[in-house]
């Protein structure tokens, strides 16, 4: 697909410097620009590359004045990021405009689903499934029985949604996620062993939200778990039966979130973090990489840290380990008296 500097020109409301008719089929970095590409200019540090790319067109602000000759021609706009966010954003939907139903493939005769659905090759979709308008569900993935997805939700190749699950309008679910797998419920039993508690509960996932790649969110025991309204979920976290979390929040890769934990929020968890079942973390909450929380936490505290070592070794540690200030004062005080003694 071919796009004129004119035609980009007029989506980002944005002047023209150059050939108006120049042609692009591509997007790419501005050091690695080539003929038929689309690059931008943002930062400051990569202006000296504008006079050597060769991509075709290259976007920046308006307030860029170049030094030197161009071979690229400009489009001028506000605000150059931005704008080529706009074009990504552009790019991928027209990448992903696919429509219709490929063979093989199954639907069940109850299933109901609304205008421009595409389902992809070597998909199933259950039962009483409900779908809106503009679904698309890529090659091998499998929808269960009695699933609602709305509006404008993409389901990415390989991706497993389990039955009753509910998921939202304008939501993204990338490969290799799995949606509503049973919670991890086990009851010990006198012979050492362990009984199933059955799962029974399900997953509802409400509108904008994004969940990454191989990443695993249970069904509730009971009730439901529940990612609230513009959640942003990164690739391979595992969060466990009926845990909540709230509007806007954002977790980073390899966080692992245990059973019943409400989350605020806009919160920002890290990568690696570690969190303990049946605890609630408040608002605006900044969890750095790599932490371990397993308290209750309270509306915008920052944390970071998690010392892995015997838990009773942990429990005498930590006794010292909050008075340190205090201690190295002490310390510090004991040395000034004995200097001057």
């Amino acid at each position: 697909m071919k796009f004129t500097a004119q035609q980009i020109a007029g989506i980002l409301e944005g002047d023209v410097v150059g050939n108006p008719d120049v042609e692009v089929f591509n997007l790419s970095k501005i050091e690695e620009g080539f003929e038929g590409a689309l690059t931008f200019l943002a930062n400051p540090k990569y202006t000296p590359h504008i006079y050597t790319t060769k991509a075709s067109i290259t976007i920046v602000n308006k307030s860029f004045v170049p030094e030197n000759t161009l071979s690229t021609t400009l489009i001028k706009v506000d605000d150059a990021y931005l704008a080529f966010s706009k074009i990504l954003e552009f790019y991928n939907q027209a990448k992903l405009n696919k429509h219709g139903i490929e063979q093989p493939s199954f639907i069940s005769t109850s299933a109901k689903y609304g205008e421009d659905l595409y389902l992809g090759a070597f998909s199933y979709i259950g039962d009483n499934v409900v779908m809106g308008d503009n679904v698309k569900i890529f090659p091998n993935s499998y929808v269960g029985d009695n699933v609602t997805l709305g509006n404008n939700t993409i389901i990415f190749s390989g991706a497993k949604i389990y039955s009753e699950s509910i998921i939202g309008n304008n939501c993204v679910v990338n490969s290799g996620a799995i949606i509503g797998a049973d919670g991890f419920g086990f009851a010990p039993n006198e012979d050492g062993g362990y009984s199933k508690i059955p799962q029974i509960g399900n997953v509802v996932i409400e509108d904008f939200v994004d969940i990454g790649a191989a990443t695993t969110i249970d069904r509730a025991t009971l009730g439901s778990t529940i990612i609230k309204k513009g959640v942003k979920l990164d690739n391979q976290i595992q969060i466990a039966h009926n845990v909540e979390v709230g509007e806007n929040t954002v977790i980073a890769a390899q966080t692992g979130i245990a059973g019943s934990t409400k989350i605020g929020k806009n919160c920002k968890i890290g990568g690696q973090v570690g969190i303990a079942g049946h605890i609630t973390i408040g608002d605006n909450v900044r969890v750095q990489a790599q932490s371990g929380i397993g308290r209750n936490v309270k509306d915008n505290e920052m944390l970071q840290g998690s010392p892995a070592i015997k838990l009773s070794d942990y429990n005498k540690a930590y006794v010292h380990f909050k008075n340190l200030p205090s201690i190295v004062k002490n310390i510090n005080d004991l040395e000034k008296t004995n200097g001057n003694s």
